[in-house]
């Protein structure tokens, strides 16, 4: 793995965009097969990428799991990790992946309209994340930010990014 760069962009119609582009000899890393779009639990215990959203200063959130497959999960939380699954086809993402030699690009589209009216127009925190599994099947997780301890991209420490007015972009 070389690395990875995160880009977040939110539009004036308050749509939100992830791109997440990853470095990586990629046959070191087993990568799932693309598959119909679908809500599905349990993606991060895969190759994924990661968004959460959490509206101003409250504890409340949403967490978004981006599969290469072009499969999704979408959860939403009161306040850390209480809360849950949300099988919900209105959360449904657009996703596309682009594979060349060396790298992967996924680029994930969230209408924020749909979390919340207040999401569009108003200041939000974002956390970026990504899961990794290496051809052996172990795990490596990467964050924007990490809190100490334990990889936990729930904690409020890792909603490192601000985004405060439509059409910022990171």
């Amino acid at each position: 793995m070389r690395g990875i760069v995160a880009r977040v962009r939110r539009s004036p119609a308050g749509v939100l965009t992830a791109t997440f582009s990853l470095d990586a000899d990629l046959g070191c890393l087993r990568i799932p097969a693309p598959r119909p779009p679908r809500s599905v639990h349990g993606l991060w215990q895969h190759t994924c990428f990661e968004l959460f959203v959490a509206g101003g200063d409250g504890e409340a959130y949403h967490e978004f799991n981006f599969s290469p497959s072009g499969e999704w999960a979408a959860h939403a939380f009161r306040r850390y990790r209480e809360g849950g699954l949300v099988a919900d086809e209105a959360l449904a993402p657009s996703i596309v992946v682009r594979i060349e030699t060396g790298s992967l690009e996924l680029e994930a589209t969230v209408p924020l309209d749909r979390l919340s009216p207040a999401h569009p127009r108003g200041s939000f925190r974002l956390g970026l994340a990504a899961v990794l599994e290496a051809a052996s099947g172990t795990l490596s997780y990467w964050a924007l930010r990490h809190p100490p301890g334990q990889p936990d991209f729930h904690h409020a420490d890792g909603f490192a990014l601000r985004l405060e007015t439509p059409g910022a972009a990171w």
